[in-house]
This record gives C-alpha cells, sequence and structure tokens, in this order.
C-alpha cells in the first residue's frame, strides 16, 4: 500500500521565482488547506504507524482520543506538502540541513480541515558562500475551529537571486 495525496507532483522549476530574499523576517502566509479523510488516516497509518488509536476503531473509542485520528507524521507530511504546492517547488532552495522543533499540539480527527501558514523567523546570509543564506522557518497548522494541531520550525537553505547583467 502506498499514500499519496490527491495531487500532482511538479517538478523543481528550471527557472525558480522565488530566492532567499523573497523570505524576510516576520513574513507570513496561508500555505493552504487539507481535509482529512478517515480512508486515507487509517491507509497512512497501516502503512508507517499502526498505533492502535490510528488503526483499530474499537480500541481507538477506548483511547483519550474517543476515535481514529491522524498519525503526527501523517500531518506533518500533509503540512509539508501544503508547502511544496504553495511555494517551495518554485524556490531555489538547496535543501535543509533538519527540524528543531516538531509539536503534535491537538489530535486530527476524520473530517479535519487543516490550514497551514508559514512565518519566518530568521534569515541569514552566508558569511563564507554569499551567493546562498539560510532561514528559519515556523510552519503551523490549525483545524476548522481555530485550535492549533501542528507546529514545525526548522531551517532551509536558499540561493540568492542571481544579480542582473547590464547590457
Amino acid at each position: 500500500m502506498v499514500f499519496t495525496m490527491n495531487s500532482s507532483h511538479k517538478p523543481d522549476p528550471p527557472n525558480p521565482i522565488y530566492f532567499f530574499e523573497d523570505f524576510p523576517v516576520g513574513k507570513n502566509w496561508i500555505i493552504g488547506t487539507h481535509t482529512f479523510t478517515k480512508n486515507e488516516i487509517l491507509e497512512f497509518a497501516t502503512q508507517y504507524d499502526p498505533q492502535s488509536f490510528h488503526v483499530n476503531e474499537e480500541q481507538a473509542l477506548l483511547s483519550p482520543y474517543n476515535g481514529i485520528i491522524a498519525s503526527g507524521w501523517h500531518t506533518c507530511s500533509v503540512i509539508m506538502r501544503l508547502n511544496c504546492d504553495n511555494y517551495l517547488l518554485n524556490t531555489a532552495a538547496l535543501g535543509s540541513p533538519g527540524l528543531s522543533e516538531i509539536k503534535w499540539l491537538a489530535p486530527v480527527y476524520p473530517k479535519d480541515t487543516i490550514q497551514g501558514a508559514v512565518t519566518i523567523l530568521e534569515s541569514r546570509l552566508s558569511v563564507s558562500k554569499p551567493n546562498r543564506g539560510s532561514i528559519v522557518f515556523l510552519w503551523t497548522g490549525e483545524n476548522q475551529k481555530g485550535v492549533s494541531v501542528v507546529s514545525i520550525k526548522g531551517v532551509l537553505m536558499l540561493k540568492c537571486r542571481p544579480a542582473k547583467i547590464n547590457s
């Protein structure tokens, strides 16, 4: 069984439109929404996180969550996909050295709609490689009731915008 979202893959652009300079400290924006279905929650959890409250309805009813909930890793994967679909695949990204924090703040249930958002917390130009920089981002997700369900903090390395050559 393979988990897939209902979006088509967009290859990395040959000519990115977003560079390091496009992500100043304080910038924030909404990256989209996703509604979780029971079927996708069960499919993801069966494949990657088969704890009883993710895959067994009877046992999930006896859990503190009182029903099936999405794996936190599923929630993180959805937030990642929203980032890719909104802007990340159109950036001059050089990858990430990792995440410093993941918080699963509230359970995600079938039929919950999560709205993702990004905030840029820090931005630094590389001293040793001045054609690139790094940003510290905070990705968040809130459900349809305005309850925060996930928070992900990490670093993204980006190329700087190429200098324009005067002709």
